[in-house]
């Protein structure tokens, strides 16, 4: 009978409690400023959904000018992806993070500007274009500091940001606009663009002084620490396949990756920019009510991708940890729209499809490192966000043109939950032992 080896079983325990140490002053000293960040990039890139409430019937948009808008965000994104990850690995993640959060922070305000459907996705064009590679590069900079068996929590923590997103956003955005709208002459959802733009100006500051780029550079770990940790990160590259970027783009799964990200996505934003239309839809009128309604598949969100990761970690099992969250997430969106509809139901079936859809995209970013390194990790992990985030062009626009057609978002939920199935089954196809670490 096989048995897996595992490098920690074979320490004394003083050696593995220093490690575990070292581990949590890295954690404490990183993850809560990126946690910060991402939620403010992720709050930046939806208040849109809410935004809409107000600004469709003042602006006298349409659904499909919305979901065009909504989604034309993600055409800079894929262009610039790729680069700007291979920049970051060449700068440093300091300088190049902060530059993408202040830049996206400035062009997230001037959306209070918005007047005509070309002003609409010229600004969002430019947020993506802005915003390109700070998840990958994220994702990428964890990799400098953790090895693979400590990656599936540390990342699902990094990626709690969306639903606390959802959980601060959605009640904070429905304030703004309930009790802004109107001060000064201006309409809640300007005031929205310009407050919620401020944060991550700030934070792109914070980055500079604060951040480290690699684990040689903090002054925070000792000198046995610090060799410790690289240790780990250098005997976990030793089984990696691809160092260079053409490798990175000449990986098959990286592609096979790429189309499963895809589906995934398309589940991600069918509910970061409609869960408050279809909250609305569903008898709720008051701003502040959605605000608050909406936060609660978010913070259920929270419990599920953090108890999920435990559970990945511990058994070293990538594959079903990420199917099926994918799969109960599809069955949350087709549950929903067959009854008819109450606030009541619309709360419980939105609550399971958002819990099991960002469950699943937290767990899928374990599989890329797990076989790229260095550049040919940046390439990969850029390629396959941008490739996949084309889904956030494709899902809003789908999902409002249908609306538009039909009167009813039904149709479009069940091509976003078809999407989720196939990203299951991509995944469940790779082979085990390839993406398993």
């Amino acid at each position: 009978m096989s048995t897996t080896y595992s490098p920690a079983a074979a320490l004394p325990a003083a050696a593995t409690s220093a490690e575990d140490a070292a581990y949590a002053r890295v954690t404490w000293r990183l993850l809560p400023l990126l946690f910060i960040c991402y939620v403010a990039a992720y709050l930046d890139r939806v208040n849109v959904g809410f935004a809409k409430l107000q600004m469709l019937n003042e602006l006298h948009f349409s659904e499909a000018i919305y979901g065009l808008g909504a989604g034309i965000f993600f055409i800079g994104y894929f262009l610039f992806e790729v680069p700007s990850n291979l920049l970051l690995h060449r700068v440093g993640a300091r300088k190049w993070i902060a530059r993408i959060m202040i830049s996206w922070g400035l062009i997230s305000g001037c959306m209070m500007f918005v007047q005509t459907p070309t002003s609409f996705y010229v600004l969002r064009f430019l947020l993506g274009l802005a915003e390109a590679g700070f998840f990958p590069g994220i994702i990428l900079y964890l990799t400098y500091w953790y090895p693979a068996a400590r990656r599936s929590k540390v990342t699902s923590l990094f990626m709690t940001g969306i639903p606390m997103a959802g959980v601060i956003g959605g009640p904070l955005s429905g304030w703004i606009l309930g009790s802004f709208d109107g001060m000064n002459g201006l309409s809640g959802w300007k005031w929205l663009f310009l407050i919620e733009a401020l944060p991550s100006i700030a934070l792109g500051i914070v980055l500079l002084l604060y951040l480290d780029d690699r684990i040689a550079d903090a002054k925070w770990l000792s000198t046995e620490d610090k060799q410790r940790l690289q240790r780990n990160i250098d005997n976990d590259h030793a089984h990696v396949e691809d160092h260079t970027a053409a490798g990175g783009f000449r990986n098959r799964k990286v592609w096979v990756l790429a189309a499963a990200y895809f589906g995934f996505i398309m589940g991600l934003y069918g509910i970061g920019f409609w869960l408050p239309t279809l909250v609305k839809a569903s008898g709720v009128s008051n701003a502040a009510t959605i605000g608050w309604l909406t936060a609660v598949p978010y913070a259920a969100a929270v419990v599920a991708m953090i108890f999920t990761s435990r559970s990945s970690d511990q058994r070293r099992e990538r594959r079903w940890h990420i199917a099926l969250p994918a799969l109960l997430g599809a069955a949350g969106l087709t549950l929903s729209t067959l009854v008819p509809q109450t606030p009541a139901w619309a709360l419980l079936t939105l609550t399971v499809a958002t819990m099991g859809i960002l469950t699943g995209l937290a767990q899928f970013w374990c599989l890329p490192p797990a076989f790229l390194r260095g550049a040919a990790a940046a390439a990969g992990i850029a390629l396959i966000n941008s490739v996949g985030n084309l889904a956030g062009f494709v899902s809003p626009f789908i999902v409002g043109w249908i609306k538009d057609t039909t009167g009813s978002p039904s149709v479009g939920l069940y091509a976003i939950a078809v999407s989720l199935v196939v990203g299951a089954t991509i995944v469940l196809s790779l082979s085990k032992g390839s993406v398993n670490r």
